[in-house]
């Protein structure tokens, strides 16, 4: 039984300011279902959730959407970041971005701006977020190293782009990048409704590491490099977020706190909202955020497994899309009985790119804030 005494702070606080965003990412993690999601939170209301969450002990804040440059109060939020002694990562498309906003971010006190690209190419990297954006990206980018912040570059690494690994890396050179974040798709959102157009083939991923460790190797200490591995691909599952309200707190738009960023979607649990509740009371006390602490909510096979110290039974939210059931092992792994799940969709990808890339009969999604589209659950 987890107790509030055997729980520590949530070190990590995540802001998604917005849902709103001129991108229409194929592979965005925001929920599909995100226009049914109530009214955004006034700026009092998230200096108020800083200042509790800090009262408890956090320490990292990032700032996120949706694009949360479209909000207006930005900066007086990053300025009570800063006062309050947080160290702040804006997580951005870089659309909004004007000289004049980030030398008001930098006067706030905005530690850290993490700026993303599609593709290394101005056609992919504008067809995947359906915008004409490339070029501004790149000005921005100029911007962040004027500005004298550590140019971090995020590209999420899909099927459509993953052959591009070497050309994407040489952007991220030519611009400066002092680290750079290759992040392999993760299938919850917008994602996994385009599972079958996105999932790469083991050979597509394999050449793509080779390649990242060859740039790796050449340009040494000049540029760090993060290739995140698709959990698909993988034997045994990442302890995501260190267990479900361990470490990671996150608050949407409307208000409601999650114990990961997808944790909305899953079932019989009751998010609470922090315009009803303080922080302090959500993390220690609420039934969803207590609900997969400790190991009593676990099934065979990770009860007995002997990792289950190491991986907590492996996503939550992967386990429900996959099998309907969130306290499933995560089919990830490979002791998993759904683990057929996982290996099937990946046989998919695999016929998929020997027939030439072609993804199934279906079009791409678009993310679109207009729409509402429910989660479709494999396992049922």
């Amino acid at each position: 039984m987890t107790t509030a005494q055997s729980v520590g702070p949530p070190l990590w606080l995540l802001l998604e300011l917005t849902y709103r965003c001129p991108l229409h990412c194929v592979f965005c993690y925001n929920p599909t279902e995100f226009a049914a999601t109530g009214a955004e939170l006034p700026t009092g209301e998230w200096l108020r959730v800083l200042r509790e969450a800090r009262s408890l002990g956090a320490v990292q804040l990032g700032l996120s959407g949706g694009e949360p440059l479209v909000r207006e109060d930005l900066e007086p939020i990053v300025a009570e970041a800063h006062a309050l002694g947080f160290y702040t990562n804006l997580i951005t498309s870089g659309v909004g971005m004007t000289e004049e906003r980030i030398r008001a971010l930098k006067a706030a006190g905005l530690d850290h701006i993490q700026l993303s690209f599609q593709d290394s190419t101005r056609e992919l990297n504008d067809f995947l977020s359906s915008t004409r954006t490339f070029d501004l990206k790149a000005k921005v980018a100029e911007l962040i190293r004027r500005y004298d912040y550590p140019m971090v570059l995020n590209v999420v690494l899909h099927r459509l782009n993953i052959d591009h690994v070497g050309e994407i890396l040489g952007l991220a050179e030519s611009l400066g990048a002092q680290y750079v974040e290759l992040a392999n798709t993760q299938y919850y959102g917008w994602a996994w409704l385009n599972r079958a157009h996105l999932l790469p083939s083991r050979a597509q991923l394999e050449r793509a590491e080779e390649v990242t460790r060859a740039f790796r190797a050449r340009v040494a200490s000049k540029m760090q490099i993060y290739f995140v591995v698709p959990d698909y691909f993988e034997t045994r599952p990442k302890a995501c977020m260190s267990g479900l309200g361990s470490i990671f707190l996150a608050v949407t738009p409307d208000g409601t706190a999650l114990p990961c960023h997808a944790a909305r979607m899953l079932p019989g649990l009751e998010f609470p909202n922090v315009r009803q509740h303080g922080l302090r009371t959500i993390w220690y006390e609420s039934p969803a955020f207590n609900h997969f602490r400790g190991d009593a909510w676990m099934k065979e096979p990770c009860r007995s497994c002997p990792e289950k110290a190491r991986d907590f039974g492996g996503c939550r939210c992967q386990a429900y899309l996959l099998t309907g059931d969130p306290a499933n092992a995560d089919p990830v792994c490979d002791l998993s009985p759904h683990h057929g799940l996982v290996t099937a969709a990946v046989a998919r990808a695999e016929r998929a790119v020997a027939d030439g890339g072609r993804g199934p009969a279906a079009p791409l999604v678009f993310r679109d804030h207009r729409v509402s589209i429910p989660v479709v659950v494999e396992g049922r």
